[in-house]
């Protein structure tokens, strides 16, 4: 008879847990402070979606959580009811009304959404956290959540002369350093085995320690 009590398969789920949870931690956090929520709003998201889809759904590699591609509209949702507060307000409207037609069977009104406009969300949102990102690896940190103020009244020009004008050489190092090892983590054999520690931590632990190195040797590249 198969063991399906929650330790009887500890041995074989441990180290798949554990990089699902050092690569959630800072995805829930950094989605929740990229969509202007409480950063701990980040983390209870993670959790219950964990505990709640996990107990209820029948797959065994079902990873829950905050989701990126919706990082946009709920910024834009909290923006524009003026609270966060009331956006879990409506957010708990919109769970009733999912069940509501979830028990209704009328899961078939997704097929009138088309599969390129929600493609085509998901690419417009991945461009714009780019461009947000590219001031902080170029040491231009004027707000350290990123700002939108590339976008202001289309394509705004004389952002980009403001920002090569306050190029770091220290922060464009530690971006360089930090690409190299997420591209040679999914390249190289003997890196690719070491499952238990993803590339993306290591190149955030990478980053910080370059950082301080900087800082203890007094070099001018510190950040």
């Amino acid at each position: 008879m198969k063991n399906t009590s929650l330790i009887g398969g500890i041995k074989e789920n441990f180290p798949s847990g554990l990089v699902v949870f050092l690569v959630a931690l800072p995805l829930c956090l950094g989605i929740a402070l990229a969509s202007g929520a409480p950063p701990l709003s980040g983390i209870i998201a993670g959790i219950v979606g964990g505990l709640v889809v996990g107990s209820l759904s029948n797959s065994n590699i079902s990873v829950s959580g905050p989701a990126a591609g919706l990082t946009a509209i709920v910024l834009t949702a909290i923006t524009d009811l003026g609270a966060f507060e009331l956006f879990l307000c409506a957010g708990i409207i919109a769970g009733l009304i999912q069940l509501v037609l979830g028990f209704v069977r009328a899961g078939s009104i997704s097929n009138y959404f088309p599969n390129n406009v929600i493609e085509g969300m998901l690419a417009a949102i991945g461009i714009i956290i780019i461009l947000k990102q590219i001031p902080h690896a170029l040491g231009f940190d004027k707000d350290y959540e990123g700002h939108e103020s590339i976008f202001d009244n289309g394509l705004n020009l004389n952002y980009f002369t403001e920002l090569f004008g306050a190029i770091h050489p220290g922060a464009i190092i530690v971006t360089l350093v930090s690409i190299a090892i997420l591209l040679a983590w999914d390249k190289i054999p003997v890196l690719k085995r070491m499952k238990m520690l993803p590339g993306a931590l290591v190149a955030v632990v990478t980053g910080i320690l370059l950082n301080e190195a900087f800082k203890m040797t007094g070099s001018s590249l510190a950040i």
